[in-house]
């Protein structure tokens, strides 16, 4: 039976683009659809035939199969006739779309298990953030077997090639045209498998264990900040790569100070003398220094005052952010003779222009009540 090339039979160059093919394809159905020719025989046959030239051309992976070994690559299910087998179907997907594809890739090494990820959560006061701290934690991870230094085999011994893959990690079979594969059931991807375990790890390559770390908590960390400890998580599987050790920051609630990023808060009562008159209050800083803040005279209740450069350290940099102070004015509740004498005094001078806001507000109300 002479086979007719596909592009020809669909009159089209082979470097056509998908567009292209599907409009010839439609032009040879309409003209040779048995209902359109009364049911010619020779016209069922060229239509039936430019149905089969199109279902193959219009699909990129079967289109790179018959680009490559034209008919023969679908002759008994794509493996047949001298066509391609199983490597060489392989080879057209990984030629396409890149090594890997459908596993390609695979059969090149052995799959390789790195060790998982560990989370740790590690609560610090504020000033233990503020200054830095070197920690000691332990942890529960999976680590590598000594006895076996993570093979897996018994010491003395070693691991062998497993037969069902031929190392590859990983088997293939063949479903009609495609290629289908999967992790090897004996070896479960490993490519490898050991004949003698180790009696300390029983073939895992690694054991339980509580392991004691030195970690360094850089100054300026927030809630929430991720440190990465690389190579401490869980060992990989028969000597694989460790996993990485991320712990998580949690600051407890301090006393007095509250923080935004690199601003500390805090709120401070002074006396009424100081808001009027002015003045300084000492503040601790989380360091051990003492800030002197200077008031300015007539400062309100609910006022803020900054000093710059007294907030927390910026992580990794030599910066600070601001110290701010929300001011509450307390009135005195204990007065001495002389203390009541000197503010009676002090009463009777008043104009109502020492304190416009209240004495304005007074007077709206005296306006509201008089209309």
């Amino acid at each position: 039976m002479t086979e007719v090339d596909y592009y020809q039979l669909l009159q089209v160059e082979r470097g056509a683009d998908a567009t292209t093919i599907k409009a010839a394809y439609r032009k040879l159905a309409m003209e040779h659809h048995p209902d359109r020719n009364n049911g010619c025989g020779d016209a069922e046959s060229k239509f039936k035939a430019v149905s089969e030239a199109y279902e193959c051309l219009k699909d990129p992976q079967k289109r790179a199969a018959y680009d490559r070994y034209g008919h023969a690559a679908f002759r008994n299910g794509g493996n047949g006739g001298g066509g391609p087998g199983f490597d060489a179907f392989s080879d057209i997907f990984e030629n396409i779309f890149g090594e890997g594809f459908m596993g390609g890739g695979a059969r090149r090494g052995r799959d390789v298990r790195r060790g998982a990820d560990l989370r740790y959560d590690y609560e610090i006061s504020l000033e233990e953030a503020y200054n830095g701290k070197d920690a000691t934690i332990a942890i529960d991870v999976t680590a590598t077997c000594e006895p076996c230094h993570g093979s897996g085999a018994k010491p003395g011994t070693g691991s062998q090639t497993c037969g069902g893959c031929a190392g590859r990690g990983k088997v293939r079979a063949q479903q009609g045209f495609f290629v289908v594969e999967r992790t090897c059931p004996s070896c479960h991807g490993l490519g490898e498998v050991i004949a003698d375990p180790c009696p300390e790890c029983r073939g895992e390559g690694r054991v339980e264990k509580t392991k004691s770390l030195n970690v360094k908590v850089p100054p300026g960390v927030d809630e929430g900040t991720r440190i990465r400890v690389s190579g401490e998580g869980e060992a990989g599987v028969r000597g694989g790569p460790a996993g990485d050790l991320y712990i998580f920051v949690h600051l407890k609630r301090h006393a007095i100070f509250q923080r935004e990023g690199t601003t500390l808060f805090a709120r401070c009562p002074i006396s009424f003398t100081i808001a009027a008159l002015g003045g300084s209050i000492e503040v601790p800083s989380l360091d051990g220094s003492v800030h002197a803040i200077p008031i300015p005279p007539g400062m309100q209740s609910g006022r803020q005052v900054r000093q710059r450069g007294a907030g927390m350290p910026v992580l990794q940099s030599r910066g600070h952010g601001d110290l701010v102070i929300q001011l509450d004015v307390e009135t005195p509740t204990r007065l001495s003779a002389k203390q009541r004498e000197l503010l009676q005094a002090f009463r009777e001078t008043e104009t109502g222009d020492e304190c416009p806001q209240s004495s304005g507000f007074l007077n709206k109300l005296k306006t509201m009540v008089g209309g």
